[in-house]
């Protein structure tokens, strides 16, 4: 993983709205094809990749929970042959919804030395060597990571043939299980080197610490950085006045905030349609200015309202 040089290669597409046909982030039913078939997923997933490549983007984050994404990922990739496209993925969750909508379940958690084995089996099946960065999925406090000293040399290495390994994180708690991760160290090397984050204008409480590990070095991403599509659709009006303000939308607005801060090294977009990533893509030509920033900083929320209102969030 390269540093950027300039906005648009510190972006990154993510790809849990469109390897799926269900899931929590609002704004997204409109944007996809009326009958959410796997090839019309597929397909929407290759226009939605073509785009963002035409655009300059070349950070791709997928993970093997999300339905079909890594298939589509490997499907496209072979038939462009981009070179240049960095991939990464995560392993931790498995996808158990057999592609429907409706469902009580549609993912499982499971940090096993079994659940690494198999996933990075399944990975590498699909994407061979274009892994550049293999995550956790959503490593908490709890998880039984920490005390798994097999697993934990398991990953390691991966991470001695070349993977970068991170951890994606979730929840009111995010900081505290980064400062954990961080000490975590295996044949006298730090075991990750690279997090993933939840980052937005109503939830920026892990900014301290992304802070801190990226100035140690750690490769930092932003990912829900429109609080799933909220902050697109319904954003506090401060929010939006400022949108109206620099003639883009609230989506735009939301990607700038995350775009200015500057230890973030990629602000993944989680667009379901082309004409989503175009108007994202907007936030490209925002200037935020000081004042401008502050309102916005003001429009933080307590962390543990904001997860609890995102628990209750429905698939669809």
């Amino acid at each position: 993983m390269i540093p950027a040089q300039n906005p648009v290669q510190r972006l990154g597409l993510g790809l849990a709205a469109l390897g799926r046909p269900a899931y929590i982030n609002v704004g997204r039913t409109e944007a996809l094809p009326q009958q959410r078939t796997a090839q019309a997923m597929k397909e929407r997933t290759r226009a939605v990749l073509d785009a963002a490549y035409a655009r300059g983007i070349r950070w791709v984050d997928t993970a093997r929970s999300y339905g079909s994404a890594e298939q589509f990922l490997a499907d496209w990739l072979g038939e462009r042959g981009h070179a240049d496209v960095t991939v990464f993925s995560k392993w931790g969750y498995a996808y158990v919804a057999q592609w429907r909508i409706e469902t009580e379940v549609h993912e499982v958690k499971e940090h096993s030395l079994e659940r690494l084995r198999s996933q990075w089996a399944e990975t590498r099946t699909l994407l061979g060597d274009r892994i550049d960065l293999y995550q956790v999925h959503s490593l908490t406090g709890s998880s039984p990571l920490f005390e798994d000293l097999e697993l934990q040399h398991e990953l390691a290495r991966i991470r001695d043939a070349g993977v970068r390994l991170g951890f994606s994180t979730s929840g009111a708690a995010q900081a505290e299980s980064i400062e954990r991760a961080w000490e975590l160290e295996i044949g006298g090397s730090q075991l990750f080197s690279a997090v993933q984050s939840t980052w937005n204008t109503t939830e920026p409480s892990v900014g301290r610490v992304l802070n801190e590990v990226h100035t140690g070095g750690w490769r930092v991403l932003l990912k829900e950085t429109m609080a799933n599509g909220r902050l697109a659709l319904d954003p506090p009006e401060e929010f939006a006045a400022i949108a109206r303000g620099h003639g883009v939308g609230p989506d735009a607005i939301a990607i700038a905030h995350a775009l200015a801060q500057p230890w973030a090294d990629v602000v993944l977009l989680g667009p379901a349609s082309v004409e989503q990533l175009e108007t994202n893509l907007d936030a490209l030509n925002v200037e935020l200015t000081d004042q401008e920033l502050g309102t916005l900083a003001s429009l933080a929320r307590d962390a543990a309202t904001y997860w609890g209102e995102r628990s209750e969030m429905p698939w669809h």
